[in-house]
């Protein structure tokens, strides 16, 4: 089930995960990227800042099916 995530403004990668409570500080952020993979619209993606468009789908392949796909949706845009 892909979970929708309406964000304020821009979003980096590494604010998403914290935000969603997938990792606990911005600094795990990087490590988190290197050794879990995480796809954004099908595509790995380790750069923590990358930032995060309308519509961007999240798959963190380690997490449970029903928990691990998020779709970003920017306030406004819905």
């Amino acid at each position: 089930m892909v979970q929708e995530v309406v964000v304020e403004g821009n979003i980096t990668l590494g604010q998403f995960l914290k935000t969603e409570g997938i990792i606990e500080s911005g600094g795990q952020a990087k490590w988190f990227l290197q050794d879990f993979e995480v796809l954004i619209n099908g595509q790995r993606e380790t750069r923590r800042g990358k930032k995060l468009e309308h519509n961007d789908r999240i798959d963190i392949t380690e997490l449970p099916e029903d928990t691990g796909s998020f779709l970003i949706i920017h306030q406004g845009e819905q």
